[in-house]
């Protein structure tokens, strides 16, 4: 038989601290060899990091739990704690906060790590030094006209990006959840070469700033910037503006997908979308278009809803669309002005149906907890867990779209021509009775009159101009009191108002033959990667050593494992089950039995009991709705961890 080595004998006890008010032995050697990773405790040794590393040291014979701490003093002095564990059953640590990027001469950062024993504990082992670096800035890639394009950063949850010649009215910069942008700001109201032929761009990639949900980010309170450093200064050149029919182009993030190749990647990010032409199928030659997303072919089943824009490309806006003008006046110095963010003013299908885009929507609750499971043998849903994370700031509308099984299936998607318009003469009547300073009134119906409009109300004798100010249904609202008393089935007629934005086209005709205006496109999230021949897992071996893979061998105690981000992921879920299939999740003692852990970093400690496991990890995008932001689950990896032995040695009478 095997023995088992002090160090595997004394983590199977009870842990005992000294008694209170009492300082500890200090006995044996401090813990050897502690050094940061990425993926595995035995991969090249490295000390500078973009991401929050995991921790591992040399084994303490008769340890029964080992404090870590990290800090910006070499000497740990309190003021520069950041994170502290007092509690590691094993030799490995997966800090659970957002490092701040903060480099020295020779390092900034610091580790130590000591062990405790049932009546001593080890002086603290030699500080380790790293530093945190941010990756190089994004570079530009291949695009289409109207669209900028850059390289993804790995573990960014979103972009900056500088439009460097754009004052509206100062320095204006625009935020990306994907890795593309269109150039809205150029192409709107202007298509001559001063306006669209050169733009001059910055991008840098935004992480959140979060932590865990019950304690700070970071122990001292140190900050940590939520952008990397700015790319220099790129420019983008685009063609003259091409006219004629609106034809479809490709989809572009991450990879380029052609209109209609079912042979083309998936998107692992939300798309841009790029197009030719400008005049709609009844020949009228438009300047402003808005991009539709189905579930089917005959454009019935909309998803997303573009904001309006004057240029060939398309890119989601978690912040909101361009404010268009409401008037002739604006409409006039929008055309020698660079127009700038804000509310998109109402606009109608082309059958007056009203429409509001998705960069216009609420934004999405994130997702803070083990969300309720249905992924289990018997099909039945579990409660979620308990609140874990904690998120700051705003995260914006969510502009992503949901998972298909590409290319089996996917997004249809088209372009339609827009029209800003001056509301003409409309007529309906009053349905109810008003009284002398009512403020609102009961239409007969209250379709196509809009905020702003100003209409006629009441006959010869009782006439009167007013301001609408809401529309809701049939029930229009005034911006001031009425100063005569109206009754059922007197006229009401719009005698002019703000510009209405109409499409010019049904999304249903166009997609439909003759003019097959529609594309498909595929959309699957990353999964990300637990293993790659070996397993990321780092942990102690059952003979009391260090060790990482150990592919179809056992650890001793709970594993630490870790695994690649995935892209649009900012948050990620970890769940473990005794069976590979059907993938049953155990439940987590330290995160109130809920169905697994959440984690805003990309390693944990599995509190795995002895015996054979599976284990899987998934994303979470926060830029999808509420309660579906899950993403794509990574293909369950086995683990094994032994089950002690013990043999007395010595003895007495």
């Amino acid at each position: 038989m095997r023995v088992l080595t002090l160090a595997a004998v004394c983590l199977s006890m009870l842990v005992l601290g000294s008694s209170a008010g009492a300082a500890p032995l200090v006995a044996g050697k401090a813990p050897a060899h502690l050094h940061a990773f990425l993926l595995r405790a035995d991969e090249p040794a490295d000390t500078s990091f973009a991401r929050t590393p995991s921790f591992a040291w040399d084994p303490v014979p008769g340890a029964a739990r080992y404090q870590f701490q990290l800090s910006t003093s070499s000497a740990f002095r309190e003021s520069g704690i950041i994170y502290s564990a007092t509690s590691l059953t094993t030799p490995v640590a997966a800090p659970l906060v957002t490092l701040p990027w903060i480099t020295g001469n020779p390092h900034a950062l610091f580790a130590r790590v000591r062990a405790i024993k049932r009546s001593s504990t080890t002086p603290w082992s030699a500080a380790f030094g790293f530093d945190m670096e941010p990756a190089g800035a994004p570079k530009p890639l291949a695009s289409q006209p109207g669209l900028l394009r850059w390289t993804p950063v790995e573990g960014a949850d979103g972009y900056e990006i500088w439009l460097v010649d754009v004052a509206s009215p100062t320095v204006k910069f625009e935020f990306s959840l994907t890795n593309v942008l269109d150039e809205r700001e150029f192409y709107t109201f202007h298509r001559s070469a001063p306006w669209i032929g050169t733009v001059r761009w910055r991008v840098r990639a935004i992480r959140m700033d979060r932590g865990p949900q019950d304690g700070p980010k970071r122990q001292n309170g140190i900050p940590a910037v939520t952008y990397g450093p700015w790319s220099p200064v790129y420019t983008s050149s685009n063609p003259p503006y091409v006219t004629g029919p609106i034809t479809l182009r490709s989809t572009v993030s991450d990879v380029v997908a052609n209109a209609n190749d079912d042979s083309s990647a998936a998107h692992r990010l939300m798309p841009g979308f790029t197009f030719t032409g400008d005049t709609a199928i009844d020949g009228t030659q438009a300047e402003l278009f808005r991009v539709y997303a189905f579930t089917d072919r005959q454009c019935l089943n909309r998803v997303y809803t573009s904001s309006i824009i004057g240029g060939p490309a398309y890119a989601p806006r978690p912040y909101g669309p361009l404010a268009l003008p409401t008037s002739e006046t604006a409409l006039t110095a929008a055309r020698s002005s660079y127009l700038s963010d804000g509310s998109e003013p109402e606009s109608v299908a082309a059958d007056g149906q009203k429409m509001t885009s998705t960069e216009s929507a609420p934004e999405a609750t994130p997702t803070t907890a083990v969300p309720a499971d249905s992924d289990s043998a018997t099909g039945a849903s579990s409660a979620a867990g308990p609140t874990q994370l904690a998120w700051t700031g705003k995260l914006g509308a969510p502009v992503d779209l949901w998972d298909t099984d590409w290319p089996s299936s996917g997004y249809y998607w088209t372009i339609v021509a827009v029209a800003a318009v001056s509301p003409g003469a409309l007529r309906t009547a009053t349905a109810g009775v008003s009284t002398v300073g009512a403020t609102s009134t009961t239409a007969i119906s209250g379709t196509g009159l809009s905020t702003g409009d100003t209409v006629q109300i009441g006959n010869a004798g009782n006439q009167e101009s007013a301001t609408i100010v809401s529309v809701s249904g049939s029930s229009l609202s005034f911006a001031s009191p009425l100063k005569f008393a109206h009754g059922s089935g007197e006229p009401i007629v719009r005698t002019g108002g703000n510009l209405q934005y109409e499409d010019l086209e049904l999304p249903q005709d166009v997609c439909a033959a003759p003019y097959n205006r529609v594309a498909r496109f595929g959309k699957n999230s990353e999964p990300s990667l637990t293993a790659a021949g070996q397993l990321f897992a780092s942990g102690l071996s059952p003979n009391g050593r260090l060790t990482a893979g150990t592919s179809g061998k056992a650890f001793y105690g709970h594993p630490l494992v870790a695994w690649t981000p995935a892209l649009g992921a900012s948050a990620y879920e970890i769940q473990w089950s005794k069976t590979r299939y059907p993938f049953k999740p155990q439940p987590d003692p330290q995160n109130q039995n809920a169905l697994g852990t959440m984690t805003l970093t990309t390693s944990a400690v599995l509190p795995l009991g002895a015996g054979t496991w599976y284990y899987r990890v998934r994303g979470f995008n926060i830029n999808l709705p509420t309660g579906a932001q899950q993403m794509s689950w990574s293909d369950p990896s086995k683990i094994v961890v032994a089950r002690p032995k013990f043999r007395v040695v010595g003895g007495g009478k």
